[in-house]
Protein backbone atom coordinates (compact mmCIF):
# COMPACT_ATOMS: atom_id res chain seq x y z
CA UNK A 1 0.00 0.00 0.00
CA UNK A 2 1.41 3.39 -1.03
CA UNK A 3 1.88 5.88 1.77
CA UNK A 4 3.15 9.42 1.79
CA UNK A 5 4.74 11.35 4.58
CA UNK A 6 3.95 14.89 5.51
CA UNK A 7 7.35 15.95 4.14
CA UNK A 8 6.89 14.26 0.75
CA UNK A 9 3.34 15.61 0.45
CA UNK A 10 4.58 19.10 1.22
CA UNK A 11 7.29 18.75 -1.43
CA UNK A 12 4.73 17.57 -3.99
CA UNK A 13 2.49 20.56 -3.19
CA UNK A 14 5.40 22.98 -3.63
CA UNK A 15 6.31 21.33 -6.93
CA UNK A 16 2.71 21.59 -8.13
CA UNK A 17 2.51 25.27 -7.22
CA UNK A 18 5.84 25.91 -8.95
CA UNK A 19 4.71 24.08 -12.07
CA UNK A 20 1.48 26.07 -12.13
CA UNK A 21 3.38 29.31 -11.73
CA UNK A 22 5.69 28.45 -14.63
CA UNK A 23 2.91 27.30 -16.98
CA UNK A 24 -0.30 29.19 -16.14
CA UNK A 25 -3.36 27.33 -17.33
CA UNK A 26 -7.08 27.99 -17.47
CA UNK A 27 -9.86 26.06 -19.13
CA UNK A 28 -11.30 27.71 -22.23
CA UNK A 29 -15.06 27.74 -22.52
CA UNK A 30 -15.07 27.05 -26.29
CA UNK A 31 -12.90 24.26 -27.68
CA UNK A 32 -11.94 22.52 -30.91
CA UNK A 33 -11.29 18.80 -30.39
CA UNK A 34 -9.82 16.69 -33.24
CA UNK A 35 -11.21 13.14 -33.24
CA UNK A 36 -10.40 9.86 -34.97
CA UNK A 37 -11.76 9.07 -38.44
CA UNK A 38 -11.24 12.59 -39.83
CA UNK A 39 -13.65 14.45 -37.56
CA UNK A 40 -13.40 17.63 -35.50
CA UNK A 41 -15.72 18.42 -32.58
CA UNK A 42 -16.81 21.99 -31.74
CA UNK A 43 -17.71 22.30 -28.05
CA UNK A 44 -18.99 24.84 -25.53
CA UNK A 45 -18.49 23.99 -21.85
CA UNK A 46 -17.54 20.46 -22.89
CA UNK A 47 -20.80 19.94 -24.83
CA UNK A 48 -20.59 19.29 -28.56
CA UNK A 49 -22.57 21.70 -30.73
CA UNK A 50 -21.41 20.57 -34.15
CA UNK A 51 -18.85 18.29 -35.79
CA UNK A 52 -16.82 18.59 -39.00
CA UNK A 53 -16.61 15.38 -41.09
CA UNK A 54 -13.96 15.35 -43.84
CA UNK A 55 -13.25 11.66 -44.39
CA UNK A 56 -12.62 10.36 -47.90
CA UNK A 57 -15.67 8.08 -47.79
CA UNK A 58 -17.83 11.14 -48.54
CA UNK A 59 -17.86 13.14 -51.81
CA UNK A 60 -17.45 16.38 -49.83
CA UNK A 61 -17.05 17.43 -46.17
CA UNK A 62 -19.96 18.51 -43.98
CA UNK A 63 -21.01 19.53 -40.48
CA UNK A 64 -23.26 17.20 -38.45
CA UNK A 65 -24.97 17.55 -36.08
CA UNK A 66 -25.95 21.19 -35.75
CA UNK A 67 -27.41 20.95 -32.25
CA UNK A 68 -29.98 23.35 -30.86
CA UNK A 69 -30.06 24.71 -27.31
CA UNK A 70 -31.88 21.56 -26.16
CA UNK A 71 -29.09 19.33 -27.49
CA UNK A 72 -31.14 17.79 -30.32
CA UNK A 73 -29.79 18.25 -33.84
CA UNK A 74 -31.62 20.87 -35.90
CA UNK A 75 -30.09 19.42 -39.07
CA UNK A 76 -30.28 15.94 -40.60
CA UNK A 77 -28.52 13.64 -43.04
CA UNK A 78 -30.48 13.33 -46.29
CA UNK A 79 -34.01 14.02 -47.46
CA UNK A 80 -36.85 12.44 -45.40
CA UNK A 81 -38.54 10.95 -48.48
CA UNK A 82 -36.15 10.85 -51.44
CA UNK A 83 -32.96 8.77 -51.54
CA UNK A 84 -31.75 10.72 -54.59
CA UNK A 85 -31.13 13.62 -52.22
CA UNK A 86 -28.63 11.81 -50.00
CA UNK A 87 -26.11 14.48 -51.03
CA UNK A 88 -27.99 16.73 -48.56
CA UNK A 89 -25.60 16.12 -45.69
CA UNK A 90 -26.72 18.41 -42.87
CA UNK A 91 -24.63 21.58 -43.41
CA UNK A 92 -22.26 21.51 -46.37
CA UNK A 93 -20.49 23.48 -49.09
CA UNK A 94 -21.08 22.65 -52.74
CA UNK A 95 -21.78 24.21 -56.14
CA UNK A 96 -23.48 22.83 -59.22
CA UNK A 97 -21.17 24.40 -61.81
CA UNK A 98 -17.47 24.93 -61.07
CA UNK A 99 -15.62 25.17 -64.40
CA UNK A 100 -18.57 23.25 -65.85
CA UNK A 101 -18.33 20.40 -63.31
CA UNK A 102 -21.15 19.36 -60.94
CA UNK A 103 -19.98 19.43 -57.33
CA UNK A 104 -23.52 19.39 -55.96
CA UNK A 105 -24.98 15.95 -56.55
CA UNK A 106 -23.50 12.51 -55.89
CA UNK A 107 -23.92 11.60 -59.58
CA UNK A 108 -20.40 12.61 -60.67
CA UNK A 109 -16.86 11.71 -59.70
CA UNK A 110 -16.09 15.28 -58.64
CA UNK A 111 -14.79 15.48 -55.08
CA UNK A 112 -14.01 18.08 -52.44
CA UNK A 113 -11.11 17.04 -50.21
CA UNK A 114 -9.57 18.71 -47.18
CA UNK A 115 -5.86 19.15 -47.89
CA UNK A 116 -4.86 20.07 -44.35
CA UNK A 117 -5.90 22.16 -41.40
CA UNK A 118 -4.24 25.49 -40.71
CA UNK A 119 -5.13 26.13 -37.09
CA UNK A 120 -7.40 25.20 -34.19
CA UNK A 121 -7.98 27.95 -31.63
CA UNK A 122 -9.83 27.63 -28.33
CA UNK A 123 -11.15 30.61 -26.39
CA UNK A 124 -13.74 31.93 -24.00
CA UNK A 125 -15.60 33.92 -26.68
CA UNK A 126 -15.24 31.55 -29.62
CA UNK A 127 -13.53 28.41 -30.87
CA UNK A 128 -12.13 28.58 -34.40
CA UNK A 129 -11.02 26.04 -37.01
CA UNK A 130 -9.26 26.97 -40.24
CA UNK A 131 -8.59 24.48 -43.04
CA UNK A 132 -8.11 24.32 -46.81
CA UNK A 133 -9.97 22.12 -49.32
CA UNK A 134 -9.38 21.31 -52.97
CA UNK A 135 -12.20 20.86 -55.49
CA UNK A 136 -11.22 18.10 -57.97
CA UNK A 137 -12.88 16.84 -61.12
CA UNK A 138 -13.28 13.14 -61.95
CA UNK A 139 -9.71 12.91 -63.29
CA UNK A 140 -8.21 14.33 -60.09
CA UNK A 141 -7.52 17.76 -61.58
CA UNK A 142 -7.93 20.57 -59.08
CA UNK A 143 -10.38 23.19 -60.34
CA UNK A 144 -10.72 25.40 -57.26
CA UNK A 145 -9.18 25.87 -53.83
CA UNK A 146 -11.22 26.85 -50.76
CA UNK A 147 -10.11 28.19 -47.41
CA UNK A 148 -12.64 27.54 -44.66
CA UNK A 149 -12.84 29.26 -41.29
CA UNK A 150 -15.57 28.09 -38.90
CA UNK A 151 -16.13 29.71 -35.51
CA UNK A 152 -18.43 28.46 -32.75
CA UNK A 153 -19.78 31.38 -30.70
CA UNK A 154 -21.82 31.08 -27.47
CA UNK A 155 -24.86 33.33 -27.13
CA UNK A 156 -27.27 34.18 -24.33
CA UNK A 157 -29.92 31.72 -23.05
CA UNK A 158 -27.97 28.64 -24.11
CA UNK A 159 -28.03 29.58 -27.80
CA UNK A 160 -25.02 29.57 -30.10
CA UNK A 161 -24.00 30.41 -33.63
CA UNK A 162 -21.55 29.01 -36.15
CA UNK A 163 -19.86 31.63 -38.30
CA UNK A 164 -18.36 30.62 -41.65
CA UNK A 165 -15.88 32.37 -43.88
CA UNK A 166 -15.06 30.70 -47.18
CA UNK A 167 -12.50 31.99 -49.68
CA UNK A 168 -12.48 30.48 -53.18
CA UNK A 169 -9.67 30.90 -55.72
CA UNK A 170 -8.22 29.13 -58.74
CA UNK A 171 -5.50 26.59 -57.96
CA UNK A 172 -1.86 27.55 -58.41
CA UNK A 173 -0.92 28.35 -62.00
CA UNK A 174 -4.52 28.88 -63.14
CA UNK A 175 -5.68 32.40 -64.03
CA UNK A 176 -9.38 32.07 -63.20
CA UNK A 177 -12.22 29.70 -62.37
CA UNK A 178 -15.75 30.13 -63.68
CA UNK A 179 -18.87 29.57 -61.59
CA UNK A 180 -21.95 28.86 -63.68
CA UNK A 181 -25.47 30.20 -63.21
CA UNK A 182 -27.29 27.86 -60.79
CA UNK A 183 -29.62 27.71 -57.79
CA UNK A 184 -27.21 25.37 -56.00
CA UNK A 185 -24.27 26.79 -54.04
CA UNK A 186 -22.44 27.52 -51.84
CA UNK A 187 -23.64 26.89 -48.26
CA UNK A 188 -26.70 24.65 -47.84
CA UNK A 189 -28.63 23.43 -44.80
CA UNK A 190 -30.88 20.38 -44.59
CA UNK A 191 -33.02 20.86 -41.48
CA UNK A 192 -34.40 18.17 -39.17
CA UNK A 193 -37.54 16.42 -40.44
CA UNK A 194 -39.87 17.89 -37.80
CA UNK A 195 -38.51 21.37 -38.49
CA UNK A 196 -39.61 21.28 -42.14
CA UNK A 197 -42.91 22.65 -43.38
CA UNK A 198 -43.90 19.58 -45.41
CA UNK A 199 -42.75 16.74 -43.15
CA UNK A 200 -43.12 18.47 -39.78
CA UNK A 201 -44.60 21.55 -38.19
CA UNK A 202 -42.03 24.13 -39.23
CA UNK A 203 -42.20 27.58 -40.77
CA UNK A 204 -39.97 29.42 -43.25
CA UNK A 205 -39.59 33.17 -42.72
CA UNK A 206 -37.18 35.67 -44.27
CA UNK A 207 -35.85 39.04 -43.11
CA UNK A 208 -38.51 40.87 -45.13
CA UNK A 209 -41.36 39.13 -43.31
CA UNK A 210 -42.31 36.80 -46.17
CA UNK A 211 -43.35 33.27 -45.24
CA UNK A 212 -43.37 29.97 -47.10
CA UNK A 213 -41.55 28.63 -50.16
CA UNK A 214 -43.79 30.27 -52.84
CA UNK A 215 -43.25 33.74 -51.34
CA UNK A 216 -39.53 33.36 -50.61
CA UNK A 217 -37.96 31.21 -53.34
CA UNK A 218 -35.56 33.20 -55.51
CA UNK A 219 -36.06 36.43 -53.57
CA UNK A 220 -33.24 38.39 -51.96
CA UNK A 221 -33.16 38.75 -48.17
CA UNK A 222 -30.66 39.49 -45.42
CA UNK A 223 -31.44 36.27 -43.62
CA UNK A 224 -33.63 33.17 -43.66
CA UNK A 225 -35.18 31.31 -40.72
CA UNK A 226 -36.46 27.74 -40.41
CA UNK A 227 -38.18 27.13 -37.04
CA UNK A 228 -40.43 24.41 -35.71
CA UNK A 229 -40.91 21.56 -33.25
CA UNK A 230 -38.02 19.35 -32.22
CA UNK A 231 -38.08 16.25 -30.01
CA UNK A 232 -36.20 16.34 -26.70
CA UNK A 233 -35.88 13.81 -23.92
CA UNK A 234 -36.59 10.07 -23.97
CA UNK A 235 -39.23 7.68 -22.68
CA UNK A 236 -41.93 9.33 -20.55
CA UNK A 237 -39.93 12.58 -20.67
CA UNK A 238 -40.02 12.81 -24.48
CA UNK A 239 -41.71 15.98 -25.67
CA UNK A 240 -41.61 18.63 -28.39
CA UNK A 241 -40.11 22.07 -28.01
CA UNK A 242 -39.73 24.82 -30.61
CA UNK A 243 -36.27 25.76 -31.88
CA UNK A 244 -34.80 26.88 -35.15
CA UNK A 245 -31.94 27.99 -37.38
CA UNK A 246 -31.54 31.54 -38.64
CA UNK A 247 -29.15 31.74 -41.60
CA UNK A 248 -27.53 35.15 -42.18
CA UNK A 249 -25.86 36.68 -45.20
CA UNK A 250 -23.08 39.20 -44.43
CA UNK A 251 -23.31 42.80 -45.75
CA UNK A 252 -19.71 42.62 -47.06
CA UNK A 253 -20.55 39.70 -49.36
CA UNK A 254 -20.83 40.40 -53.09
CA UNK A 255 -24.48 40.34 -54.20
CA UNK A 256 -25.76 41.10 -50.69
CA UNK A 257 -28.54 40.61 -49.87
CA UNK A 258 -28.34 37.18 -51.45
CA UNK A 259 -31.07 35.33 -53.33
CA UNK A 260 -32.36 32.22 -51.58
CA UNK A 261 -33.15 28.69 -52.68
CA UNK A 262 -35.57 27.31 -50.09
CA UNK A 263 -37.94 24.35 -49.98
CA UNK A 264 -40.90 23.39 -47.84
CA UNK A 265 -39.46 19.86 -47.65
CA UNK A 266 -36.76 21.16 -45.31
CA UNK A 267 -33.79 22.92 -46.75
CA UNK A 268 -32.41 26.39 -47.39
CA UNK A 269 -29.36 27.76 -49.15
CA UNK A 270 -27.89 31.10 -50.11
CA UNK A 271 -27.93 30.89 -53.93
CA UNK A 272 -24.95 33.05 -54.85
CA UNK A 273 -25.19 32.31 -58.59
CA UNK A 274 -28.97 32.11 -58.90
CA UNK A 275 -29.24 35.06 -61.30
CA UNK A 276 -25.87 34.86 -63.07
CA UNK A 277 -22.48 33.19 -62.97
CA UNK A 278 -19.30 34.58 -61.45
CA UNK A 279 -15.66 34.60 -62.52
CA UNK A 280 -12.96 34.29 -59.84
CA UNK A 281 -9.58 35.62 -61.03
CA UNK A 282 -6.42 34.48 -59.27
CA UNK A 283 -5.65 38.06 -58.16
CA UNK A 284 -9.07 38.54 -56.52
CA UNK A 285 -10.34 35.50 -54.57
CA UNK A 286 -14.03 35.35 -53.68
CA UNK A 287 -14.71 35.57 -49.94
CA UNK A 288 -18.17 34.92 -48.52
CA UNK A 289 -19.27 35.07 -44.89
CA UNK A 290 -22.38 33.39 -43.46
CA UNK A 291 -23.70 32.66 -39.99
CA UNK A 292 -26.07 30.01 -38.63
CA UNK A 293 -27.77 30.83 -35.31
CA UNK A 294 -29.27 27.90 -33.37
CA UNK A 295 -32.01 29.57 -31.38
CA UNK A 296 -34.52 28.68 -28.69
CA UNK A 297 -38.25 29.19 -29.34
CA UNK A 298 -39.94 30.40 -32.54
CA UNK A 299 -38.47 32.96 -34.93
CA UNK A 300 -37.96 36.32 -33.24
CA UNK A 301 -37.42 39.20 -35.66
CA UNK A 302 -35.97 41.54 -33.02
CA UNK A 303 -33.44 38.90 -31.96
CA UNK A 304 -32.51 38.26 -35.60
CA UNK A 305 -31.91 41.98 -36.14
CA UNK A 306 -29.55 42.05 -33.15
CA UNK A 307 -27.63 38.95 -34.29
CA UNK A 308 -27.36 40.35 -37.81
CA UNK A 309 -26.02 43.67 -36.49
CA UNK A 310 -23.43 41.90 -34.34
CA UNK A 311 -22.37 39.70 -37.28
CA UNK A 312 -22.14 42.71 -39.60
CA UNK A 313 -19.94 44.54 -37.09
CA UNK A 314 -17.46 41.71 -36.48
CA UNK A 315 -14.29 41.70 -38.56
CA UNK A 316 -13.57 38.66 -40.69
CA UNK A 317 -10.67 36.24 -40.31
CA UNK A 318 -7.08 36.20 -41.45
CA UNK A 319 -4.93 33.07 -41.82
CA UNK A 320 -1.19 33.61 -41.60
CA UNK A 321 2.07 31.80 -40.92
CA UNK A 322 2.67 31.87 -37.19
CA UNK A 323 5.62 33.43 -35.39
CA UNK A 324 4.82 31.50 -32.21
CA UNK A 325 6.79 28.36 -31.30
CA UNK A 326 5.03 25.05 -32.09
CA UNK A 327 2.44 26.74 -34.34
CA UNK A 328 2.65 26.55 -38.14
CA UNK A 329 -0.30 28.86 -38.81
CA UNK A 330 -2.64 31.07 -36.84
CA UNK A 331 -6.14 32.33 -37.47
CA UNK A 332 -7.29 35.63 -36.05
CA UNK A 333 -9.88 38.32 -36.49
CA UNK A 334 -8.70 41.06 -38.85
CA UNK A 335 -7.89 44.42 -37.27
Amino acid sequence: MFRTTGISLACWMVAAVTLHAETPFSLKRCEILPLPDHQVSFQIDGIEKTRWHFGGQYPRPFFYPLSGPSGTSLSRMGHPGAENHDHHRSVWFAHNAVAGVDFWSDNTDARVRQKHWYAYRDGDDEAVMASVCGWYDGTGKELMEQDLVAALIPLADGEHSVEFQITMRPPGGVESVELGKTNFGFLAVRVAKTLSVHFGGGRLTDSEGRQGEPEIFGKSARWMDYSGPIAVGAGPERRAVVEGITYFDHPANPRYPTCWHVRADGWMGAAFCLEEGYSIPSQTPLTLRYLLQAHRGPYDRAKAEAVHAAFAGRPGFEIAKSQQPHFQYEVRRAD
